[in-house]
């Protein structure tokens, strides 16, 4: 028995272990966004690196479900790991598509806001990073909340950027330039949003707890 229990103890750590890899995984990709928008001239040398993060992200979300599904005690509840390991990763798959079309559409130089999004994006993933690391102390750490709120003012500014940079867009003439970077700014501001909701079921979680 103490055999047994000591396996499931194991695989409580291993969940909360993998979740923390993840939330680097997010931390480390909005980085490189922010490098591509600042080194223009790098971007496939950084879109190669965004991909395997993204591919990396991809094994380590698929390794999270394979240990709640054979694990009969998780640290938290099933749902709440499953949903910030999913969202988790949307970021990075949102990075991701965000890179790969900057290329597929030819983008000659850095677009005016997305910039100003990508560090917003990054300041986010900072922040989940830190909360996910102390997921495993949920219970004692209640200032996790008010990192919880940072994040949300932070898909705030992004969300403004956002607004003014679509806003802006719509006073050219070049309808095709208008459709490429409607799109990746629509990406930009999914990403955030992803961020938001890592942020929203961590608090929840903490509330669950207190």
């Amino acid at each position: 028995m103490a055999q047994w229990m000591s396996w499931i103890k194991s695989n409580d750590k291993e969940i909360i272990a993998i979740l923390n890899d993840l939330a680097s995984k997010a931390e480390e990709s909005a980085k490189l966004l922010v490098e591509l928008f600042t080194n223009f001239e790098k971007i496939n040398e950084v879109h190669s690196r965004i991909e395997k993060i993204e591919k990396d992200a991809d094994k380590l979300t698929h390794s999270i479900f394979e240990e709640l599904n054979k694990t009969f005690i998780t640290p938290l509840d099933r749902e709440d790991i499953s949903r910030i390991a999913s969202k988790t990763d949307d970021i990075i798959d949102y990075i991701e598509g965000i890179s790969g079309r900057i290329i597929n559409f030819k983008i000659k130089s850095s677009p005016p806001y997305m910039l100003e999004i990508a560090k917003e994006i990054h300041n986010s993933t900072k922040e989940i990073n830190l909360m996910i690391t102390r997921l495993n102390k949920v219970k004692a750490d209640k200032s996790i909340i008010e990192h919880c709120r940072t994040v949300n003012e932070i898909e705030h500014r992004a969300d403004v950027i956002y607004r003014k940079a679509v806003g802006e867009l719509f006073e050219t003439n070049d309808i095709i330039n208008l459709i490429k970077m409607k799109d990746i700014y629509e990406a930009l501001e999914h990403a955030s949003d992803r961020c938001l909701d890592v942020a929203d079921s961590i608090e929840d979680i903490v509330l669950k707890y207190t």
